[in-house]
């Protein structure tokens, strides 16, 4: 398979819940990226092949194929193709693994890469029609095999299956708004965001961030009134809305275009797991990635877990062994939300540029996706 690099990878700031975000179109916003890895890398919009999206609910203003929407309203050459893409939450990372495997395959040498989820108005469960026609989500077969979880319950437990309690989890999520808050103050975040012009302003900043104390988050109800239940909105990801996307190309192609390939893409997976436990995909996904590339946990400088809910990054770090301290360094999607089909492409381009940050040499970008499902992305800086 021919060597497949990331030249540019950018992300729009994350807005908050019915934030600044929340009256902007979803193509629209998926535009702002889309757009910007074009004008950063000075390519030709006509040389790229295939532009590739995840979005989980595709419904309303992300139905009708955003992706192709979103390029013609961007003012785009209409000859290149898009396609929209959904794996749950990993929607947008698997957009990448296509998007990896088509151009390793020569099917493409250029390819865009994106996600995008606007939940202040297309909300948790907009895609599940409640007219009696269309049909329950799941079949009869399937609820004879499998007991029938939501993800607040899943969450909870996976936390009694790996005996993380809820200090353990409102101790990471104090710790993803610190990271957070320095990273923004650091200025760790200025080169991948992209301002999303507004009507008399310009949002250039992650909107979800809360001084959030251990005493402040203990006080907090859980999301379920069981006895079992330990997430709460401060230990659970942020519905929030945002964009990314990521230029992919063959090394071959980068050079005869002048273009610095930034990072390899080293591997990509996407595995089946537990689906009433639901969202320890990322397990299996990193123990896949490590088996398939000879690479050990030493390896990853660093480690981008989505961060749906604490237990789920707890559980991961407990059964592969791997350092909560190269882990999410910069924040999680505890602090700054997690935008669904955006999720992807954003932690890709968080972990790339820490990389190039820091100087380290591998990423391992992981997300559990409802249903049970992991997805995972292994990156090497250049």
């Amino acid at each position: 398979m021919t060597d497949v690099v990331i030249v540019e990878a950018v992300r729009t700031p994350i807005g908050k819940r019915n934030g600044s975000l929340s009256g902007v179109h979803a193509g629209d916003l998926l535009g702002v990226p889309v757009k910007a890895v074009i004008e950063r890398s000075g390519i030709d919009p006509e040389a790229v092949g295939h532009v590739l999206t995840g979005c989980v609910h595709q419904v309303g203003m992300q139905s009708g194929n955003v992706a192709r929407m979103a390029w013609l309203a961007a003012g785009l050459p209409l000859e290149v193709g898009q396609v929209t893409v959904t794996t749950q939450c990993g929607s947008g990372q698997e957009a990448i693994t296509l998007g990896h495997a088509m151009v390793g395959s020569g099917l493409v040498d250029v390819a865009i890469a994106s996600g995008v989820e606007v939940m202040s108005r297309i909300p948790f469960g907009a895609a599940t029609p409640t007219d009696p026609d269309c049909g329950p989500r799941y079949s009869p077969n399937y609820e004879e095999r499998y007991e029938v979880t939501n993800q607040f319950e899943a969450g909870d437990r996976i936390a009694a299956a790996f005996g993380i309690s809820r200090l353990a989890t409102e101790e990471l999520g104090a710790a993803s708004q610190e990271r957070a808050a320095k990273a923004w103050a650091d200025g760790r975040f200025t080169s991948q965001v992209v301002p999303v012009e507004l009507p008399g302003v310009s949002l250039a900043r992650d909107e979800g961030m809360r001084d959030t104390s251990l005493a402040a988050l203990a006080g907090l109800r859980t999301n379920r009134a069981e006895p079992d239940a330990v997430h709460t909105a401060g230990t659970s990801s942020q519905i929030a809305d945002g964009a990314g996307a990521l230029l992919l190309m063959t090394e071959e192609r980068a050079a005869q275009l002048g273009m610095r390939a930034r990072a390899r893409i080293v591997d990509s997976v996407l595995v089946g797991s537990d689906p009433v436990l639901m969202l320890t995909g990322p397990i299996p996904a990193t123990q896949a990635l490590l088996e398939r590339t000879g690479l050990r946990l030493d390896d990853i400088d660093v480690f981008e877990v989505n961060e749906a809910f604490a237990a789920v990054v707890l559980a991961w770090a407990k059964e592969t062994g791997a350092d909560l301290e190269r882990t999410n360094p910069n924040g999680g999607a505890i602090a700054v939300g997690h935008p669904l089909g955006g999720s992807g492409p954003i932690l890709v381009t968080r972990a790339l540029h820490e990389l190039e940050r820091t100087r380290g040499r591998y990423a391992l970008i992981t997300m559990c996706c409802g249903g049970g499902v992991g997805t995972g992305t292994l990156i090497e800086r250049l």
